[in-house]
């Protein structure tokens, strides 16, 4: 079966994937490059003016920090070193490419997302991949499909990943038994997610912001402390990037392939981009301004903190420990930092950086329970009891994986990621009309000095496919904004 798999994975992952990726992001960086270029600041201006929201929304900020609660852990510190492990230190740096694109990915389906959102049998907004899917394109089946694949994936083979990763750290570092950390994990997930979205929004808000200064902090003074190797550091993952394997260059005999291939393998992983995650809390969010872009760079400036940020400096810390160049623990991401961390800072750098894994893992899984829980709501109507069942059947699947390590988990993650980035992409790029709809609509209004706000109304091509009161213009909006619609 783990053959099986890693046959699938070689055919996903070393050309159809990448070509996607790479043509994915290069198109929509195309239709989107002057939002993050010349308007910047309206990232921090959306933060700034996020509302306290009812009615089970939740604020700009608060998406943004679950979006990085799940993109934590495994998906983060994690991803950076398994990068270095599979391509070398040139895969950081095709990660970063691979962050640029996932950038304009996420902002093309965040905003769809908020664009083609809907009422939920509460009157709450929901939505994400399969709604864009159902009513922007008509593909009833796909979505559903779509829908099914996410739960499995956010609900279970991730979380499992998660959960065995943490309890073999906790007890190699600690000597805690798998049974208290499976039981202290399982226990703290139900008890964040008991409340749903917003449940987990109000301690994400908290906690993310929290557990990413202390994360960095220690990384830049390390850096910072080794100021003088940074030059050979960045030479070697430049030269390793590109093939150049003059043994001074430290490329440590990697291909370029190897580099290319798990540099954006890696990369998609961490930032979550083109999997149909983020969208799901990204259309639960109050849009501040009232217009679909504005959650779209919020996503956007998610990534960049995630992938070309913490992933960067983790795997920096890696290159300075030296632990690379070594032939044991190669084959596990969190072993690999937690002896980076105990070479640099000693036995307190290790407990430190097991104390950061299961921080961030328990958010992330939490996150991705949100995901899952969102996309079984497209499925059916759940009822408050479905959904415990749905929690403790996630609960009782981390808690078994603290004991076992499933054959393949790993393997059958990467696939499942492939198959739900190849539909959602498709889907997204066949919706690039409605996307240059929005983004030209909120570029002309930027540049007439107007507060952006969408009007359905003026586009009668949207007609039939969004929710009816969803992006009318309210009563109240200025007639200054009305005067210069054209």
């Amino acid at each position: 079966m783990r053959d099986f798999l890693l046959f699938i994975n070689d055919l996903l992952w070393g050309s159809i994937m990448f070509y996607l990726l790479t043509g994915a992001g290069l198109w929509f960086l195309w239709h989107i490059w002057r939002i993050p270029l010349r308007y910047f600041n309206t990232f921090f201006d959306t933060l700034k003016n996020s509302p306290r929201v009812e009615n089970g929304s939740i604020t700009p900020f608060q998406a943004l920090t679950i979006a990085l609660a799940a993109r934590a852990g495994s998906g983060n510190l994690a991803a950076a070193a398994l990068a270095l492990v599979a391509g070398g230190p040139g895969a950081i740096f095709w990660m970063g490419i691979a962050g640029l694109f996932g950038m304009a990915i996420i902002f093309a389906e965040s905003a769809l997302a908020q664009l083609y959102r809907r009422r939920n049998n509460k009157g709450y907004f929901r939505g994400g991949p399969s709604w864009y899917m159902e009513h922007g394109l008509g593909m009833y089946w796909v979505a559903r499909i779509f829908a099914v694949l996410l739960v499995l994936t956010f609900g279970f083979i991730f979380n499992a990943l998660q959960a065995s990763s943490i309890s073999k750290i906790v007890n190699y570092s600690f000597n805690i038994p798998p049974s208290v950390t499976a039981a202290t994990m399982a226990v703290i997930v139900v008890l964040a997610i008991r409340q749903g979205i917003q449940g987990v929004a109000r301690i994400t808000q908290w906690l993310v912001p929290l557990l990413t200064v202390i994360w960095l902090l220690p990384c830049l003074g390390i850096i910072f402390w080794n100021i003088g190797r940074l030059p050979d550091i960045i030479s070697t993952i430049i030269s390793s990037a590109f093939g150049w394997h003059s043994a001074a260059a430290g490329a440590f005999g990697y291909t370029l392939g190897q580099a290319l291939n798990n540099g954006f393998q890696h990369g998609s992983f961490s930032s979550d981009a083109g999997q149909g995650s983020t969208p799901n809390v990204a259309a639960a969010s109050s849009s501040t301004p009232a217009h679909p872009v504005s959650q779209g760079i919020v996503q956007l400036m998610g990534v960049f903190i995630d992938t070309l940020a913490i992933s960067t400096l983790t795997a920096t810390l890696v290159l300075l420990s030296g632990m690379l160049e070594t032939d044991t623990l190669r084959l596990n991401g969190h072993m690999l930092v937690y002896h980076a961390m105990t070479r640099l800072l000693g036995q307190q750098g290790g407990e430190f950086i097991t104390l950061m894994f299961c921080g961030f893992a328990v958010i992330s899984v939490s996150a991705n329970i949100v995901y899952a829980e969102n996309s079984l709501s497209f499925l059916m109507k759940l009822k408050s009891c479905q959904k415990t069942i749905f929690r403790i059947c996630v609960a009782g699947m981390i808690a078994l994986s603290c004991f076992v390590s499933i054959p393949g988990m790993w393997q059958l993650a990467k696939v499942a990621m492939a198959l739900l980035s190849v539909i959602n992409l498709s889907a997204i790029l066949l919706l690039t009309p409605a996307l240059k709809i929005i983004v030209n609509d909120w570029l002309r209004q930027r540049s007439l000095g107007l507060t952006p706000t969408f009007d359905s109304s003026h586009y009668p091509e949207l007609h039939g496919q969004l929710e009816p009161d969803a992006w009318t213009e309210p009563d109240n909006a200025s007639e200054f904004n009305r005067s210069h619609w054209r």
